[in-house]
């Protein structure tokens, strides 16, 4: 079996979780997600069945959409709900238009601290591994893009809602915790939610007992697409170079009966090679 399933991930659960319900479900060992979403959060997750999990690198750097809750005054131990209380500030006299102004310094290409409870390795090792040994090592900030992050207020004091546009590998709960730090304070994230990834979008998605398995070829329909010949779908089931395409790629190459081939991407001036060629049962 293989597809693409876009599921509305509850709260409680990890993204491994996930996969392995869907394992379960569809009879398939070959299961993998586009992106992990911390256990507290909700909403879009892509997961990939079967060949599809091919494919989940051009899922996972794609553009994504988070809506939250900023809790001004309070920080804590994982920039979220779930830590531990490690500071309070007085922020009441914060102002919607300071908490807009901060959210624009913080708009656009920035550099970001990721937290210690994050999957990235250091020295082999995930952070949230040490950060629950008790150690903390020092982290290079890495580039990220926020292209959109609006805040508005809520109807509860202190609490600020927030709707972020970001690149893949920006840290929410880090940006809520950088928020309050420009306001003079502390802060901390909670009511994370993921509405989108790329095209694939929370109206589209279903809970992990009934979401529907989408084609193959979803994976890569925000990628250029481009269709072939039959002679030069025979040159790709055999992992040929070809001539590149225009723009600059990665192209999903479909043959002339609208199967997805294979994913190419530029190797050069003029040039492409196929990163993923799928069998003939994806189409099956």
């Amino acid at each position: 079996m293989h597809g693409v399933a876009v599921v509305d991930k509850p709260a409680g659960i990890t993204s491994h979780d996930v996969v392995d319900v869907l394992r379960r479900r569809l009879g398939e060992r070959r299961v993998g997600h586009a992106g992990t979403l911390d256990p507290d959060a909700t909403g879009v997750l892509v997961v990939g069945v079967g060949q599809a999990t091919r494919l989940l690198r051009f899922v996972s750097g794609s553009t994504k959409r988070y809506t939250g809750e900023v809790v001004l005054g309070i920080e804590t131990s994982t920039l979220d709900a779930s830590g531990e209380v490690t500071a309070s500030h007085d922020m009441v006299a914060v102002s919607i238009d300071d908490a807009q102004q901060a959210a624009a310094a913080l708009t656009g290409h920035i550099l970001q601290v990721p937290p210690m409870v994050s999957a990235l390795k250091v020295g082999g090792v995930r952070l949230h591994q040490l950060a629950r040994q008790g150690v903390d090592v020092q982290r290079q900030a890495r580039p990220v893009t926020v292209s959109r992050f609006d805040v508005h207020r809520t109807d509860d004091e202190g609490v600020l809602a927030i709707d972020v546009e970001c690149s893949s590998g920006t840290y929410i709960r880090t940006l809520a915790a950088d928020l309050g730090r420009l306001l003079g304070g502390g802060a901390h994230l909670r009511q994370l939610r993921r509405l989108a990834v790329g095209s694939f979008d929370i109206s589209e998605s279903g809970p992990i007992d009934e979401c529907e398995l989408l084609p193959v070829a979803a994976a890569v329909r925000d990628l250029d697409h481009v269709v072939v010949d039959d002679a030069t779908a025979a040159l790709i089931a055999n992992g040929r170079v070809l001539p590149a395409w225009s723009d600059d790629g990665p192209w999903a190459v479909s043959g002339p009966d609208g199967h997805l081939l294979a994913v190419y991407e530029r190797i050069g001036a003029g040039e492409a090679k196929p990163s993923v060629v799928l069998a003939a049962e994806v189409n099956r």
